[in-house]
C-alpha cells in the first residue's frame, strides 16, 4: 500500500509553504483548501447550496464566493461553522478520494487537512500525520503579515483549531517552523528522505 501522510499545522505555521516545498521535491500533494476553493467557485453547485445555506450575503456582484466574509462568519458562529464543515466536508473528502486514486507519480502522498485531528475524517486514509509546527505568537504575526485578516479573527481560526498541544502529541512526526525559509526547506528535505525509506 502506498505510502500516505497527513499534513497538518495551525494557522500562519507555514504548512503550505512547506507542501509546496514537497511539491518541489516531487512528492504528489493534495489540498483540500485547494478543493474547497475549487469546489465553491463560481457557478459550481456548492457555492449555491452555501447561498442556500447562509444568504445571498456571502456572494459578490460578479458571483463569486465572499471568503473573507464568510471566514468571519463562520469563524465567529459555531453554529454556522458546524454547518458549513457538515455540508463542505464530505464533498471535499469525496474528491481527495478521488485524487489518490490518480496519484501515482511519486513514492508517497501528502494531504494537506487543516483540520486533521479536528475531523478525524482521513485517519483511516494515513499511515503517518506531520505537523508543521511554531509559537502561537509566531502564528499570530504570520497570519496578521498576510494582511487579509485581523486580530479578533486570528485568534477565533485558533481557538476553533485543535491545541497546539494536542495537535503535537497526535503527531506521527513534527517540522518546527519557527526559523526562516532555508531552514524550514532543510527540514523538509530530512523529512522527505525519511518518507522515501519509509515508502
Amino acid at each position: 500500500m502506498k505510502l500516505i501522510i497527513g499534513l497538518t499545522g495551525g494557522i500562519g505555521s507555514g504548512k503550505s509553504t512547506a507542501a509546496h516545498m514537497f511539491a518541489q521535491l516531487g512528492v504528489d500533494i493534495i489540498d483540500t483548501d485547494v478543493i474547497g476553493h475549487q469546489l465553491t467557485a463560481a457557478g459550481e453547485p456548492a457555492l449555491t447550496s452555501i447561498e442556500n445555506l447562509f444568504g445571498k450575503g456571502l456572494i459578490t456582484v460578479d458571483g463569486k464566493l465572499d471568503r473573507v466574509k464568510l471566514r468571519d462568519l463562520v469563524f465567529n458562529d459555531a453554529v454556522a461553522r458546524k454547518k458549513l464543515e457538515e455540508f463542505l466536508h464530505p464533498l471535499i473528502r469525496e474528491q481527495v478520494l478521488t485524487a489518490l486514486t490518480q496519484s501515482n507519480s511519486s513514492p508517497y502522498t501528502i494531504i494537506v487537512v487543516p483540520l486533521l485531528f479536528e475531523t478525524n475524517a482521513y485517519q483511516h486514509i494515513i499511515q503517518r500525520s506531520l505537523v508543521i509546527d511554531c509559537a502561537e505568537q509566531m502564528q499570530l504575526q504570520r497570519a496578521l503579515s498576510r494582511g487579509n485578516i485581523n486580530d479578533i479573527t486570528v485568534r477565533a481560526v485558533m481557538a476553533a483549531q485543535c491545541p497546539r498541544q494536542r495537535r503535537l502529541a497526535q503527531a506521527d512526526d513534527v517540522i518546527v517552523n519557527d526559523g526562516g525559509f532555508e531552514e524550514l526547506k532543510a527540514k523538509v528535505v530530512e523529512m522527505h528522505e525519511k518518507y522515501l525509506s519509509l515508502a
